[in-house]
């Protein structure tokens, strides 16, 4: 199947990021409902992980976890690095378009997938002075995806290495800054309505 396919290249792309991100720009082989289908199962595989880990390394309560606030934690950051690396780039010359970033984005993800699944196994059956392999491989995943975003990223806008980690550590703080502008916002928003919502109490009640 021609799905199946396009899936496997999201492998490719994990174990050979040099030419995997290259023919994802130059050759179109990426796809955005790939990078999409791998955002979806990134955060399912997040779910599972707080939700069924094992109690040895597992320090949620299950009862209190929200599925629908875990979206937050993968979904909201991932729009905001795609649409804050998009302003930064696009203000130093960088090459890539939105779409290409979403897609480099969602196939550095993979690895979550691929190691966050068989940790989440080996954490039911490990004991408490084991649990060093459990963080080993958590940081082994979060040190694989960071390095795919490099390459990812540097491919793309056809950054040297040096503007590549600058543009990386901009796009966080731009981040912050959009996370900043929106809660100022909606804290403007609010005020507003409750001024207007005042002001109507107050003819109401003179009427």
């Amino acid at each position: 199947m021609r799905f199946l396919k396009e899936a496997r290249y999201s492998l490719h792309v994990a174990f050979h990021p040099f030419d995997g991100f290259w023919d994802l720009k130059y050759e179109n082989k990426g796809k955005l409902r790939i990078a999409l289908v791998i955002l979806l199962a990134v955060t399912v595989t997040m779910i599972l992980k707080r939700q069924y880990a094992g109690y040895v390394v597992n320090y949620n309560h299950p009862l209190e976890l929200n599925s629908i606030d875990e979206l937050k934690y993968i979904i909201l950051p991932f729009l905001l690095w795609c649409v804050a690396n998009w302003s930064l780039t696009t203000l130093m010359d960088g090459e890539g378009k939105f779409a290409e970033i979403v897609i480099a984005t969602g196939y550095a993800m993979l690895p979550l997938i691929l190691i966050y699944l068989p940790n989440m196994l080996l954490s039911n059956v490990i004991t408490l002075r084991e649990a060093s392999f459990y963080y080993l491989l958590e940081s082994a995943a979060a040190i694989w995806f960071v390095w795919l975003l490099f390459i990812g990223t540097m491919t793309i806008h056809q950054y040297t290495v040096t503007k590549t980690i600058m543009t990386m550590l901009l796009t966080v703080v731009v981040m912050g800054v959009i996370i900043f502008l929106g809660l100022l916002f909606f804290s403007l928003i609010q005020q507003i309505v409750s001024f207007v919502y005042t002001i109507y109490q107050e003819l109401s009640l003179r009427a």
